[in-house]
């Protein structure tokens, strides 16, 4: 009789090991290897993989090679959400037979977008399993969000994966959504649901029912206190789609993030804003991430940043004032603090501010993250109108990405930077020298203004 085979799997990219190792030999962590134990007669007839094609109602078959030629040329049919920001960061749609992983902190709203979503679609078949909530406290979410009754939506609280499946061939839903992947557990797997090998198991076996039958799956998972998803690497390799809910519990905004996409892009952005009756998707940002009054205040400028392909006008806050301990403080919040000490060398070196015995602190409105490099010259420039204490005028908005020596740098998708701001009413843009020679844009409602350095826009502001 054979018995189990126990290993040691990294918990951070997934590498195997027949004995514990302290440092990976592939991702260089330290203390990640956990021990797993793996069932005897793991490829015979009586293995997970069998039983969730014996319950999906799928047959096996030989594989054999296939010219690239012949294969046909079609786009994926997606799945329409009913929600326009979904739709975007997903690539149109959701598509058949795929599975996502949502990912988010706690409290953040991943059920409460999940369950908004499908409610929205009263001609689709659903099957929500919980593994964290009563089917009382679904319902009375569920009732919040949308007060009319939703026959199409069946509810399991269910934690044992084998009873899922079951569920699964006997309801037949056209979307399956997991509430979370890290409740979830397998009778094959002999440890507590959250481990390395009951996540990496349940994750391949969902995996598979997705491809067997078609169904698109959508887990919802956790993420640890280093602000990445919890459970091993490899959940993330095992998916089609990754996406991150990220914000700020203490303001209304969201963001819809994709992280791995393979069935579209990965830059595009979802952003919603928190009601009490459910999430809002928020079709043109800018009005919500402008603020009204900041005329004649001081540190403050506003770029037009891109965000995939949508450009949206956003508030860059900066503080400077004098270190008041030994070693004064940089702080970033909603940019890259790293890229933030860069720009200040920048200006410390190339334009020639004294800054370095300052503390500095910086703040992205709306408590959004944007990684967008055409910030950087808003950044620079309201950094300097708070150290001077002079305010930018009212109507002037920019972009560009700064160098190292202090020159502007051309961006992409300069025309729909230019037109958003046009389009709000924006009478000045500083742009970057290169991209002024582009067609089209002296034809724009805006005064255009090139600078090929730092010294050139903060001249044109501060004259």
């Amino acid at each position: 009789m054979a018995k189990d085979r126990t290993t040691y799997v990294c918990s951070n990219c997934g590498q195997e090991s027949s004995k514990w190792i302290g440092r990976c030999p592939n991702c260089g962590q330290w203390n990640t290897f956990k021990q797993i134990r793996i069932p005897a007669g793991g490829t015979g007839d009586d293995s997970p993989v069998a039983a969730v094609a014996e319950a999906a109602g799928s047959t096996r078959k030989r594989n054999t090679p296939v010219r690239l030629s012949q294969i046909p040329d079609s786009e994926e049919p997606r799945l329409d959400m009913g929600d326009p920001e979904l739709n975007r960061v997903l690539g149109g749609g959701l598509v058949r037979g795929s599975i996502t992983l949502l990912g988010g902190e706690p409290g953040i709203g991943k059920s409460t977008l999940t369950l908004q979503t499908i409610l929205h679609l009263p001609q689709m078949k659903v099957l929500y399993v919980s593994g964290e909530e009563s089917a009382h406290q679904i319902r009375m979410r569920a009732t919040r969000l949308d007060s009319s009754a939703h026959d199409n939506v069946y509810i399991l609280c269910e934690t044992q994966l084998e009873k899922i499946i079951t569920e699964i061939a006997n309801i037949k839903p056209q979307l399956i959504v997991i509430d979370s992947i890290q409740t979830m557990a397998t009778d094959k797997i002999e440890s507590s649901a959250g481990s390395v090998s009951q996540v990496r198991e349940c994750a391949a076996l969902l995996l598979h029912v997705a491809k067997t039958s078609g169904i698109p799956v959508i887990l919802i998972g956790h993420i640890n206190k280093d602000g990445i998803l919890a459970g091993p690497k490899i959940l993330e390799h095992i998916v089609d789609t990754v996406i991150q809910f990220e914000g700020d519990r203490h303001y209304m905004y969201r963001i819809l993030r994709s992280i791995k996409n393979r069935f579209g892009s990965t830059s595009e952005l979802g952003i919603y804003e928190m009601r009490q009756d459910g999430l809002r998707p928020v079709s043109n940002p800018s009005e919500l991430l402008l603020s009204a009054e900041h005329e004649g205040l001081s540190g403050i400028a506003i770029s037009s940043a891109v965000e995939g392909v949508r450009p949206f006008m956003v508030e860059t806050q900066a503080l400077v004032s004098s270190a008041a301990y030994g070693t004064p403080q940089r702080s970033a919040t909603g940019f890259d603090q790293r890229r933030l000490n860069m720009l200040l060398a920048v200006l410390e070196k190339r334009v020639g501010f004294k800054i370095m015995q300052k503390d500095v602190f910086l703040n992205i409105a709306g408590g959004l993250r944007v990684t967008d490099l055409a910030m950087d010259l808003s950044v620079i420039a309201a950094i300097l109108s708070s150290n001077v204490d002079t305010a930018i005028e009212t109507g002037w908005c920019m972009c560009g990405e700064v160098g190292l020596s202090g020159e502007v740098r051309p961006v992409s998708r300069i025309q729909q930077r230019v037109s958003e701001a046009a389009r709000l009413g924006f009478e000045h843009i500083i742009i970057p020298k290169f991209n002024a020679k582009e067609p089209g844009l002296s034809k724009q409602p805006i005064e255009i203004v090139a600078a090929a350095k730092v010294e050139d826009a903060l001249k044109a502001l501060f004259g």
